[in-house]
């Protein structure tokens, strides 16, 4: 599944590159959120798979606190960009003679850009927050993913 999840986004991205016809704002979101999808699951499902192949179920500390940064930014930017889309087909359905003109390349950009960057800050906030936490024994978490309450839960400081 891990191999027709990135080789699916793969033929997103290449159609819409490949065909000129493609090359318009709805097509160009797309062609990012496949990116980001193909990023997104490759944070969680190669550990796991190595995990299953060697038998060993344990995550490091920093290789949680990276796994739960890059976890964050991409549904972050999963989420934004799928906003974007909406915001997108908002426009060309209820003012499509205005859309060439409100919806530019520029535009597409930069909201492309806002979202990686609204993401990345959020993640990195997030990130530090658990980076600050203390912790009482060596840390090693037993699963393939590591999830922001388990290691908020394996914390001896004050969460709160």
């Amino acid at each position: 599944m891990y191999l027709v999840t990135v080789l699916g986004n793969l033929f997103i991205i290449l159609a819409t590159i490949s065909d000129s016809h493609l090359h318009t704002p709805m097509y160009f979101f797309l062609s990012n959120l496949s990116f980001v999808d193909i990023c997104f699951t490759s944070t969680t499902i190669p550990k796991m798979l190595v995990n299953i192949q060697t038998q060993n179920k344990v995550i490091t500390y920093s290789g949680c606190i990276t796994q739960m940064c890059f976890f964050f930014i991409f549904v972050e930017v999963d989420n934004f960009l799928l906003t974007v889309m909406a915001y997108d087909r908002y426009v060309a359905i209820c003012h499509p003679l205005h859309y060439t003109a409100l919806i530019t390349p520029q535009l597409c950009g930069l909201l492309v850009l806002l979202c990686w960057v609204l993401s990345l800050l959020h993640a990195l906030i997030q990130s530090f927050m658990v980076l600050s936490l203390s912790f009482c024994t060596h840390l090693e978490i037993p699963h393939f993913f590591c999830e922001l309450n388990q290691v908020v839960q394996l914390a001896c400081s004050e969460t709160y």
